[in-house]
């Protein structure tokens, strides 16, 4: 893949945009807004219904976080299943490749000069999910931005989207949308730790390595230089 230049310019400045009108506003402007309307819509609703506060406790248990991985795996697994032995190799290629593109970026939005607590941190007079629940879930987080759940779900639908087709970008997206409401939905993040923090930093990341063909070569050299093996008989 060539060098899309005006990818490229146009992907990093909606990030360098998107984190700009965030962090340089006032009390972080109408973003702020934003937060504290999803942040007591959903809070409130945690006082009305008990089967409503487990449904969001257990989405917002650890071991929930393997349905997202599941269903990720999912996907990614209907590709693999239909290819040939060529593209296999090169679809586990592409998906170690992800997994430590994940680790790298999830690295550079720690660099983000902010520290964030979240709203269940910030807020006085709340139901708190761990208080209201009968078991062990997390509803807080001393810095919550950017949103490390949002950021690995989007990282995947980059790639996905890149490499597999324009149907599993789609599916990304939901999962996005799916898996990382339950957060925000249990106040442990903000919305913009997602849709401001994650999101700029998936879009500044994934420009520099998918519009400039640099994953693309990393692929292939990979592709070249690591052993194959072949199959006895």
């Amino acid at each position: 893949m060539p060098m899309q230049f005006n990818k490229l310019i146009l992907w990093n400045f909606v990030a360098v945009a998107v984190l700009a009108s965030w962090y340089w506003l006032p009390g972080h402007g109408f973003w702020f807004q934003i937060d504290r309307a999803v942040f007591y819509f959903f809070n409130n609703k945690l006082g009305e219904s008990q089967a409503w506060v487990n449904m969001i406790a257990v989405a917002n248990n650890r071991a929930f976080d393997a349905v997202a991985l599941l269903v990720m795996g999912l996907v990614y697994y209907s590709y693999y299943r239909k290819a040939d032995a060529e593209q296999k190799r090169r679809l586990l290629i592409v998906g170690l490749l992800m997994l430590l593109t994940a680790v790298g970026l999830n690295q550079l939005g720690r660099t983000i000069p902010v520290e964030r607590p979240s709203p269940t941190l910030t807020f006085d007079n709340i139901h708190r999910l761990t208080e209201l629940a009968g078991f062990k879930t997390k509803d807080a987080s001393g810095d919550s931005f950017p949103g490390d759940h949002g950021l690995m779900l989007m990282i995947f639908t980059g790639f996905v989207w890149r490499y597999l087709s324009w149907r599993a970008g789609l599916w990304g997206c939901l999962f996005v949308v799916i898996f990382s409401a339950p957060r925000v939905m249990g106040g442990a993040h903000w919305w913009s730790d997602i849709y401001v923090g994650a999101f700029a930093v998936a879009v500044f990341g994934l420009a520099w390595l998918l519009q400039t063909g640099l994953m693309d070569a990393v692929i292939g050299w990979l592709n070249h230089r690591l052993p194959r093996f072949k199959r006895a008989g």
